[in-house]
């Protein structure tokens, strides 16, 4: 490649940093939704969407972002994670703790490459739990990938704002590099995600795989599963063909 080529290809990875989300899950403080905004400016990043902020639009908000408040402005609210995610292709959960039936989390610049060559065609979200407690088991739930940032054991509290910048700022390094990003097949939404997973649970009932009293956890592990490849839109066709002939109840009928 050339420098002219790589200098498109930089452009290129500097305009993807837009279509990565950040989405903030129960902030308590109006303040670090404020430099939370300024974290992301300063990096590139430009969509924030709030999930039952506790307090917002707030002055202290605006004091704290600084000459960000064009972000605070156009920033989304949200009554749930779900809602927060629909249009993205991925969500990526923040969290210190590894969760069960979970993909092995990563390290923020590991992470990073695969992120950015996603959001070269499609949104992907960063979600960040409350500043208190951290992301619960269900806002978890709705993330294909984990993501930790290696701080010292002995004190591992990040500021929501400082983790947010550190985010941001190895994915701005990872698209001022040279190094060449993985190939990324576009997947579809997680709206569209969400809608197979609740067709292929009504389906397993139906066809008595699943105890709805007893689901022990098939379906935590079936969503494991479909996280760790992601699907493109022709594959979600078919496995939605699949379920709907799955679930004929008779002849000539089906659901």
């Amino acid at each position: 490649m050339n420098p002219a080529q790589e200098e498109l290809a930089q452009e290129a990875r500097l305009q993807a940093l837009a279509r990565i989300h950040v989405v903030l899950c129960r902030p308590s403080h109006p303040g670090n939704i404020g430099a939370t905004a300024r974290a992301m400016k300063t990096m590139g990043l430009k969509e924030l969407k709030l999930v039952a902020p506790r307090r917002f639009p707030h002055p202290d908000a605006d004091a704290l972002a600084a000459g960000a408040s064009d972000i605070l402005q156009r920033a989304q609210v949200h009554a749930t994670v779900e809602e927060a995610l629909a249009e993205c292709a991925m969500a990526v959960g923040l969290t210190r703790r590894e969760r069960e039936l979970a993909q092995p989390p990563q390290e923020a610049r590991q992470a990073a490459p695969e992120l950015l060559a996603l959001a070269h065609s499609q949104p992907v979200a960063l979600v960040f739990g409350n500043e208190t407690f951290g992301l619960s088991n269900a806002e978890l739930a709705h993330c294909q990938r984990l993501v930790t940032l290696p701080a010292d054991p002995a004190y591992p509290s990040l500021n929501l704002a400082a983790a947010v910048q550190v985010m941001a700022y190895e994915l701005r390094l990872t698209a001022l590099g040279a190094a060449a990003l993985p190939a990324t097949p576009a997947r579809v939404s997680l709206r569209e995600m969400a809608y197979f997973y609740r067709r292929l649970e009504e389906t397993l009932i139906a066809i008595q795989f699943l105890d709805p009293a007893h689901p022990k956890r098939l379906m935590p592990r079936l969503r494991r599963l479909f996280d760790r490849c992601g699907l493109e839109k022709e594959e979600l066709a078919i496995l939605l063909g699949i379920l709907k002939q799955a679930h004929r109840k008779d002849k000539g009928k089906v659901d």
